[in-house]
């Protein structure tokens, strides 16, 4: 299996993309997250793309986005090894907005 944490050492929202499956996932400051593939191959099991949009900085929400791309994807945990669901902790006003859309 391949996996890669991604851990927020922000004061504020990170939130962790998953593509090309158009995931989402919301870590609060000191959360750690782990990717997983099924994947043992040679070749990089990710990438890793770190974005800005200026709205989301102002608001303190900064964006990274891990792209499978090779293997089976197996989901995200947390670091006690518990199922995170896509949405996780999404703040309310966020997923209104997105709603109105």
């Amino acid at each position: 299996m391949a996996a890669i944490a991604v851990t927020n050492d922000s004061a504020g929202w990170l939130v962790l993309w998953i593509e090309p499956y158009g995931e989402d996932r919301w870590l609060r400051p000191r959360e750690t997250f782990v990717v997983r593939t099924d994947y043992s191959g040679d070749e990089p099991p990710f990438s890793i793309q770190y974005w800005v949009n200026a709205d989301d900085r102002a608001a303190g929400i900064e964006n990274v986005t891990v792209v499978v791309d090779e293997g089976f994807y197996q989901g995200v945990v947390d670091d006690e090894g518990r199922l995170v669901e896509c949405g996780h902790q999404r703040p309310a006003e966020i997923e209104a907005k997105w709603r109105a859309r």
